[in-house]
């Protein structure tokens, strides 16, 4: 039955226009933006799985930049210890020379007096970003510096921090107001004045293995610094990648998509111009 009220044609190709128009205009979004899913209506267990992803990559970022400010301490810390280290086998050969009384021991003590201020200035300058590993510095009351070197999130969502940690109890290299016994006592040797020269030389002796014993702890936190931030960088990536695979456009069926929907599209107008005219083919059969 036809009806100059009803026209079912065009009501069925105006739904049909409508829904390649909101398909195009979706398609159009994909390749303009490059996500499949753009939003929480697109998709919203996969846009919320995206999301804390996208979070824990930023903590990723976060992660790098503490541990890289870590290194640059205890990269500067490890230089300060090799450095008394040199400065200590200075030391000791003066402390030899005087033991074999070839030399004048008050020269000799001139000598280890200005090498011990050098130990001294090469402890006090020893800092990065404020912070300084040989000097005795207490952070917040605790005598362990830690790096942030992970953000762990457990499947109920909850987040917890890993640390790198290093023990600050023996790599103060300070020799007045230390606390390390070996380097006090090294302060205290004077070349003029010592009568146990075996005991002399194991004073130097002990405070050498209190150089490099921080050296040491510093060497090997920095080589887990540097091992943990290649990891945080790859696990980065690999995440990013993860992210992408998600919520990224096929860019490829997007343009194939948008040619055939641009097609679809026209003939939509086309089949509604069509039902549009046919009320009028009516009107042929009221003439005489």
């Amino acid at each position: 039955m036809s009806s100059i009220l009803t026209n079912n044609g065009a009501m069925v190709a105006l739904q049909t226009l409508k829904g390649i128009n909101s398909s195009l205009a979706k398609t159009q979004d994909q390749i303009s933006t490059g996500k499949d899913i753009n939003n929480a209506k697109d998709d919203a267990a996969i846009w919320a799985i995206s999301k804390v992803m996208e979070s824990d990559v930023g903590g990723f970022k976060a992660v790098s930049k503490s541990l890289s400010l870590a290194s640059g301490a205890i990269s500067t810390a490890t230089k300060a210890a090799e450095s008394v280290q040199s400065l200590i086998t200075e030391i000791g050969k003066k402390v030899a020379s005087a033991k074999d009384g070839n030399l004048d021991r008050a020269t000799l003590q001139a000598d280890v007096v200005k090498l011990k201020a050098q130990i001294e200035t090469n402890v006090k300058a020893s800092q990065f970003n404020g912070i300084n590993l040989v000097n005795g510095d207490q952070f917040d009351g605790a005598s362990t510096f830690k790096a942030l070197s992970a953000l762990n999130r457990a499947q109920d969502g909850t987040v917890t921090a890993d640390t790198i940690d290093v023990d600050l109890s023996n790599t103060d290299l300070r020799l007045t107001g230390g606390t390390v016994a070996a380097m006090t006592d090294l302060a205290a040797l004077d070349l003029t004045a010592v009568t146990d020269w075996d005991a002399a030389l194991a004073t130097v002796n002990a405070a050498f293995s209190a150089a490099t014993d921080a050296a040491t702890a510093f060497g090997g936190a920095n080589k887990r610094i540097e091992i943990q931030s290649s990891f945080i960088s790859q696990l980065s990536d690999s995440m990013t990648s993860a992210v992408g695979a998600l919520v990224d456009a096929d860019m490829e069926e997007a343009s194939a998509r948008l040619q055939a929907l641009q097609t679809q599209q026209q003939l939509g107008v086309q089949a509604l111009s069509i039902a549009n005219q046919a009320p009028k083919s009516l009107l042929s059969l009221f003439r005489g």
